[in-house]
Order: C-alpha cells, then structure tokens, then sequence
C-alpha cells in the first residue's frame, strides 16, 4: 500500500478556522487527524489568523474539542502583527489598537504602548478581528490614519467560519477603514510568509505541510514560504474556486477534511486522476469517466490550471452526478 500524505512531510502546519473548527464546534475527524499525528511523533503547529486570542486560550479551546495542543504550538497573527510592529517602532511607540485584548497584550509584550483613543503621539494603528468591534473604534483608527499613522491588519481575511456559517471577519473591517481613509495596511498574517517560516521554524523542519480551507490565506500563504499545501472542503473554499484558483493560490494536494492526511498522497494530488478524462472542447472543458467526485475535482482543476479554460461540461451521466455533488455547473458555461 502506498504511503499515506502525512509520512511524506516532517510536520503540520495546520489553520484553525474552517480547518479543525468552527466556532466551537469540531470538524468530525480533525481530533482523530491530529491525534493519528501525535502518534507517529510529527509535530503539529496551529498556525491561525485569528487575532482575538492569545495562544493560551488557544491551546485551551482546542483541548476542550479533545485536541491536544500547548501555547508553544500556536502561532497567531497578533503575535506577527506586534512583532512586525516591534521592528519598525522604537521601544516604548504609542500603538492604537482595534482588536481584542490578546492583541493589546501582544503589543505590550512587544515593549510598545497600546491605547485605545488617537492622539498626536500615535505611531502606529494595529486591527484584528475582535467581535466587538464598533464604529467608535474604528473612528480612532481612522483619526490616526488619516494622520499618517502606520497602519497594520493582523489579517485581511474578509470572512470567518463559524457553526453558523461564514461571518464577517477582520478583513471587512479593514475594508471599512480603506474606504474610509484611502489607505492601505501592511499585512502581517497570512497570505505573508512569516507565519509560517516561524512555525515550521519552532518544530525544527525541513519538510512542513500547510493545511488550510482558504485560497487567499492559507495557500496563498504556503506558496509564498515555498511549503506545500492540502487544501480541505471544510471552510471556504469550494470546487469552483478551486477550478478557477490563480497560481499563487494553487495547492499540490486537495482532500475532503483533515482525514486525507491517511491517504496516499498521489490521490490526493491536484493532477489528472484514473477514471476520469478531460479534454478540450474549443473553449469547454468536456469531463468523462467514473470514479470518485474529488478525484473527478483534481482532474479538473489541474486541466483548467494549465490550459486556464474554466468552462466546464460533463459527458455522460456519472459525470453529470459527480458535477452536482460537487456544486458545479452543468451547462458548459464559465465559473466565474
């Protein structure tokens, strides 16, 4: 039997929202995933853009979901943004933040003074997702912005996977302070690399694999520290975003949930798959065969990646089902 995807890497750089979780609930089999890890001693990093807890209640939240976890193995985007912060700004800068207090505790570790209210000594204005979140917060912000503070976003990610379902997340309220002052952050989370340099730094590899459900962010994010990627259906990513993914986007593996890590990894890769065949069509993309649907899904989307046709059309009835199962359209037109 083929080797698993899990024994071919050194360690696991997973993403926490949409990837092992939602809210508080657990995706079904991430404990198992993460546990099947452990015992074959890989180490594992939680690598999140989540902002809104310090890595402790992190490392908690995820033992109350039966996943063993420790502060030392997460990895957050406020501890980027302070450090990011920390490098630019002498000891001791007034930051303001916009964010929630792991945040505030994260820039005050960095030997930064963190307010909550511009004023004329503020350096530099600091956003990540807090929930309560309000217009008066984001007026200071904007008062420092617009005064030529260095603004940084934790993370732009536009949504958040809940058990509810996808919510507004710390990117649409940094899309309310660009509209607002024409301005732009830096971003010190994921898709930027750092992130993950750090974490697979702490575990000693040379060999990590980054798991994540976002394009924008978690792949886009490994393509940009060179470390290959699975990217999950369990979040926000979706068949049609997959097909129509832009290079630095693009994952080397697809699986339904973190359960893929027990499958051969040549299954898992975004490449034509046995059973199924894709083949131009003028400008369609005509997809025949039997087989499994996120196999048929690899097919498709490594022949959409390199001819960049996103018109899909199934021949035949098993493709027909499979393009359902999967959310696609049937009728031959583009995914847009």
């Amino acid at each position: 039997m083929a080797d698993a995807l899990r024994d071919a890497y050194d360690a696991f750089l997973l993403d926490l929202d949409g990837t092992v979780y939602h809210g508080s609930r657990p995706i079904p089999g991430a404990a198992e995933a993460i546990r099947q890890l452990r015992e074959q001693n890989s180490p594992v990093r939680f690598v999140t853009n989540n902002a809104s807890k310090a890595p402790g209640d992190v490392a908690g939240h995820l033992r109350g979901l039966d996943i063993d976890a420790t502060a030392d193995e997460v990895s957050t985007s406020a501890q980027a943004a302070a450090k990011l912060l920390g490098e630019r700004l002498p000891a001791g800068a007034t930051v303001l933040v916009v964010g929630a207090a792991a945040l505030e505790d994260e820039i005050t570790a960095a030997g930064l003074k963190p307010v909550r209210e511009a004023g004329d000594d503020v350096a530099a204005v600091v956003q990540g997702h807090n929930p309560a979140t309000g217009w008066a917060d984001l007026a200071e912000a904007c008062v420092a912005i617009r005064a030529g503070a260095l603004w940084v976003a934790s993370n732009v990610d536009t949504t958040l996977p809940t058990e509810r379902g996808l919510l507004p997340g710390n990117g649409s309220m940094v899309a309310a302070l660009r509209t607002a002052t024409g301005a732009e952050p830096e971003v010190a989370g994921k898709p930027e690399a750092p992130l993950f340099v750090t974490a697979a730094r702490s575990a000693g590899a040379s060999r990590p694999l980054a798991i994540g459900d976002r394009l924008d962010t978690d792949i886009a994010g490994a393509v940009n520290a060179g470390v290959d990627a699975l990217v999950v259906l369990t979040g926000v990513a979706t068949p049609a975003t997959l097909v129509t993914a832009i290079p630095a986007e693009r994952a080397q593996y697809l699986g339904a949930d973190l359960g893929a890590l027990a499958t051969p990894a040549d299954e898992l890769r975004i490449a034509p798959q046995p059973g199924w065949q894709v083949r131009q069509d003028g400008g369609t993309l005509v997809a025949t065969g039997d087989g499994d649907s996120l196999a048929l899904l690899r097919t498709l989307c490594a022949v959409a990646w390199d001819t960049g046709v996103t018109a899909l059309r199934p021949g035949g009835e098993r493709a027909t089902a499979a393009f359902t199962e999967l959310g696609l359209p049937t009728g031959g037109e583009p995914i847009r």
